[in-house]
């Protein structure tokens, strides 16, 4: 039931019963576009909330845009041109292709060639982590182009040293304030690279894996750096929360391990046989850490700490190809302490209480359930995500309590793990 703005909310809260929510003491965001659309093959517009007749039905293309039939003719082109999977999904066809279309508006004509995350000014920006899901989104929907241009945008943009900036001016290597550098991007790309890999032919493959050689070489070099320590666990570094960190976070090492489980692979074909070795070794003194500080405490956001969070899911399948002992326990677990009123998920246990959803997180444990085969799950939280897109289709960054589209549409991230929970389940 909804109450006033000022009162009590009482929703289902899975295994947990019943939760009172007390709202009116965190802001309640608005929906700030119902997506964005183009104006150009290189230019596009915010579309205001409540104005989704300003573009063409079932695009991505502004009405008023120059040329705007040749702009949706050729935007439903490339919609139509993925990967036959995405056509044969029944009760899922118009989420895939929301998901496709929110990705190709989010990456067409952006300088440099990479997906920006969302179209609002603070999320106009190249964030690693949602790049590298995005990618591996691209490549298994048939779009290896747009695929390999992100991930050889992220090379131009990492340090020498390995490092990758928290976010970047699209088309630059700058970012766009003294946000701290995060240490899971140097995981993420690695897992990125040879999950892209496997979508293409074998010569094309071989001839990725070689272009991103030195992406692959410094992310390699900086995750055993880190982790040449005397546990084997890096320091703490800010993760996909954002904020800074005392402990270090399973939102770090998790995709950490995903690098270092793709590694071995990438570096063989490239030669680097002594370094593989070294990273395959790595991987296994860093799994027995991740299991003593975060796996034997059902895994929590925090080393040794005692809540979950949504980076469960990054410790499952399909960012490593088995399932570590505990963690789909926890995910169930996580899942029911994060449930939010409308039904999908907070970033973690201990997240605010202000009734809020967010759809990536929601989107990151239907993936992780579909990967570990709890096809039910994985389709209860995709209607979810079917249910609570805005007007136009696009996926929006939160839900309110009240079942309400809020803040950013589209998201990237949202977008990318969508339709690799439906390649999961249906490819």
């Amino acid at each position: 039931m909804r109450a006033s703005a000022a009162g009590l909310v009482v929703a289902g809260a899975g295994a947990g019963g019943a939760t009172w929510w007390l709202r009116g003491r965190h802001d309640q965001p608005g929906l700030y576009s119902e997506t964005v659309a183009l104006t150009s093959p290189t230019t596009r517009d915010l579309v205001p909330a409540g104005e989704g007749r300003l573009i063409f039905p079932g695009s991505r293309v502004m009405r008023a845009a120059s040329g705007a039939q040749a702009l949706n003719t050729k935007q439903q082109q490339w919609v139509s041109s993925s990967a036959p999977w995405t056509r044969n999904l029944g009760e899922h066809a118009e989420l895939a292709r929301s998901a496709l279309l929110d990705l190709h508006v989010l990456t067409a004509g952006v300088p440099g060639g990479a997906t920006v995350a969302g179209w609002s000014p603070l999320w106009r920006y190249v964030w690693p982590r949602d790049s590298s899901a995005t990618a591996v989104a691209l490549a298994r929907s048939g779009h290896t182009a747009e695929a390999t241009s992100t991930l050889r945008y992220l090379q131009r943009v990492q340090r020498a040293d390995g490092w990758f900036e928290a976010r970047y001016v699209p088309g630059t290597d700058r970012a766009p304030d003294d946000r701290q550098r995060q240490l899971d991007g140097s995981g993420w790309v690695i897992w990125a690279t040879e999950q892209v890999r496997r979508s293409l032919p074998s010569a094309d493959a071989a001839q990725l894996v070689r272009s991103l050689r030195t992406m692959l070489m410094r992310s390699v070099g900086r995750i055993l750096i880190s982790t040449n320590t005397p546990d084997h666990l890096p320091a703490p570094s800010p993760d996909y929360w954002e904020i800074e960190q005392d402990d270090l976070t399973l939102g770090t090492v998790a995709p950490l391990l995903s690098g270092l489980e793709a590694a071995p692979t990438l570096l063989t074909e490239l030669g680097e046989t002594e370094l593989a070795a070294a990273a395959r070794d790595r991987r296994t003194e860093l799994a027995a850490a991740v299991e003593t500080h975060f796996g034997k405490h059902e895994w929590p956001r925090d080393k040794d700490g005692d809540e979950q969070d949504a980076a469960v899911a990054f410790a499952l399948p399909p960012f490593v190809a088995t399932a570590p002992p505990g963690a789909t326990d926890a995910l169930d677990a996580a899942a029911g302490k994060m449930i939010r009123p409308a039904g999908g998920l907070a970033p973690g246990a201990d997240w605010k209480k202000d009734g809020i959803s967010w759809t990536p997180e929601t989107a990151a444990f239907a993936l992780a359930s579909a990967a570990t085969g709890d096809r039910k799950a994985a389709e209860s939280r995709l209607r979810w995500l079917t249910d609570h897109r805005t007007s136009v289709g696009s996926f929006p960054e939160k839900v309110l309590a009240d079942g309400s589209p809020a803040a950013v549409a589209p998201l990237s991230w949202t977008a990318a793990f969508v339709l690799l929970t439906l390649h999961e389940l249906h490819a």
